[in-house]
């Protein structure tokens, strides 16, 4: 039996393997520099291996991914200690919550015993449930919410950031964060607009996005921004992307059911977003709800999801 024979995969997936792809080159979408000018501006998909280190240990992991799709379609239960190797020679460690390319040695595995193997004992499917997402409807409704606490007016403009910098501000603003400030929380006051699309937090100020912008390069996103606001998104033409310090204002102390670090009301399908700061001396910083922290990123055309806010008062 062929490997793909018992995946369910896209009428538009290749049913060969791209030795090539990396999570690096996938992450910034199919555009990017140095992928196949074949795949680039249409629908197909591609299938390729990489090591998902965001655990306690290292898991192997087929994925299958297009331009606006990803999608794990397999496990592969390959030994632990190879692995781990890898991603050491990579310069990861255990604690390292990244994903990771696969090296010759893997691929070599990969080859004896799921590959070219008719019925490999190692490859085990994902199997996804597709459910409708709890929004958590909870929150009352704009104009019954009564706030009256002090509000606070959080930096808007473009920023650099060294990384002592980035703690000392997450530290100023009392923001939580799972590896700087543990003890951190900011408080909101959540509002439902009542138009399934937004929240308002009386407290900054700022009207967000419930869902967001599918992952893309910066440039990309924005593009996708501008084309957001010349249709009106929710009745507004000025929506833009948050500042680190609005985007780490909506981190929660804990994950909710959905697996983020995030108040219910908001999606979960974009885990980590663009932030309007540059990370000094180089590179992108990005927040991320799903590790509940700030982080950076290098490379030259990074990519990510964002959630847009726009300020009402």
């Amino acid at each position: 039996m062929s490997m793909f024979e018992n995946l369910k995969l896209s009428d538009t997936t290749s049913r060969e393997i791209d030795w090539e792809m990396t999570p690096h080159l996938a992450f910034v979408s199919f555009v990017s520099k140095g992928l196949h000018k074949e795949s680039c501006n249409t629908g197909n998909r591609i299938c390729y291996f990489f090591i998902d280190n965001w655990g306690e240990k290292p898991k192997l992991c087929l994925m299958e991914r297009g331009l606006k799709y990803a999608k794990v379609l397999a496990e592969i239960k390959a030994p632990l200690e190879m692995l781990q190797a890898c991603v050491k020679h990579q310069g990861g460690t255990s604690r390292s919550r990244e994903n990771y390319a696969i090296d010759p040695f893997i691929k070599e595995w990969l080859l004896a015993n799921v590959v070219d193997s008719e019925d490999s004992p190692y490859l085990v499917p994902v199997i996804e449930e597709q459910k409708q997402e709890d929004m958590g409807e909870t929150l009352p409704l704009l104009g019954e919410a009564g706030f009256s606490g002090g509000k606070i007016v959080l930096p808007t403009e473009q920023s650099a950031f060294t990384d002592d910098q980035i703690a000392s501000v997450i530290h100023e603003w009392n923001f939580f964060d799972a590896e700087l400030n543990r003890e951190g929380k900011f408080d909101n006051a959540l509002v439902n607009t009542g138009d399934g699309l937004t929240i308002i937090d009386e407290r900054s100020g700022l009207m967000w996005q419930r869902a967001g912008l599918d992952i893309a390069s910066t440039r990309s996103m924005k593009q996708n921004i501008e084309q957001l606001n010349k249709e009106g998104f929710a009745g507004h033409h000025d929506w833009r992307m948050p500042s680190l310090e609005e985007a780490m204002s909506l981190m929660e102390t804990s994950p909710n059911a959905k697996g983020v670090y995030l108040n219910p009301c908001f999606s979960k399908e974009q885990p980590f977003i663009f932030v309007v700061a540059r990370r000094k001396p180089t590179g992108y910083w990005f927040v991320d709800y799903k590790q509940g922290r700030a982080y950076w990123s290098s490379g030259t055309v990074p990519g990510g999801f964002c959630k847009l806010c726009r300020r009402i008062d």
